[in-house]
């Protein structure tokens, strides 16, 4: 049986949303009350697979994004190909 540590601060992490919205992000703390996340980025279906969209258009993307605990269903650490895409989308690395 494979045992997978829990995802920590400062991990990408895949989560999602009562709205059904599934989101990939930093994730920078985590309480009783809320999930706090550095530039969070929706899934997107494209010709090419998945890809990866501003959460919100409105505001600045390096903003922190505090949401409610109760509007969350699930959070796990992200695949590590869809990890790496994140990666290189909001930092201009690229991950082997």
């Amino acid at each position: 049986m494979l045992i997978e540590t829990p995802y920590k601060d400062g991990d990408t992490v895949s989560v999602k949303l009562s709205s059904g919205e599934e989101l990939v992000a930093r994730l920078d703390s985590e309480d009783d009350k809320h999930i706090t996340l550095n530039k969070p980025m929706v899934l997107v279906a494209n010709q090419q697979g998945l890809g990866l969209a501003p959460f919100m258009f409105s505001v600045s993307p390096d903003n922190k994004f505090k949401i409610n605990i109760g509007n969350v269903t699930c959070v796990l650490r992200t695949e590590k190909g869809l990890s790496n895409q994140y990666t290189e989308q909001t930092t201009g690395i690229k991950l082997p």
